[in-house]
């Protein structure tokens, strides 16, 4: 994903920057995911493996990437 564009993300409930989740952050989302224990904020159960994220400032939530894009609706957030 662009540098830029991430400088101009923000989390849309809180309006925090965003930073790009550390690929050990991922692999243990991705664990959890494949042992079917992970939920969005939503309350969906996550089936699909995730590329990548952005965490919020605070570091509370994490906004999944796919396919290169930025998944940055409250629901979709995942409780870090």
């Amino acid at each position: 994903m662009n540098q830029d564009l991430i400088k101009i993300l923000c989390c849309p409930e809180t309006k925090q920057k965003v930073e790009y989740a550390e690929k050990e952050i991922i692999r243990e989302l991705n664990k959890k995911i494949a042992a079917k224990q992970l939920k969005n904020r939503g309350g969906s159960l996550l089936t699909e493996k995730i590329d990548d994220g952005l965490i919020r400032e605070d570091k509370k939530y994490l906004y999944p990437i796919k396919s290169d894009i930025p998944i940055m609706l409250i629901n979709e957030a995942i409780e870090l």
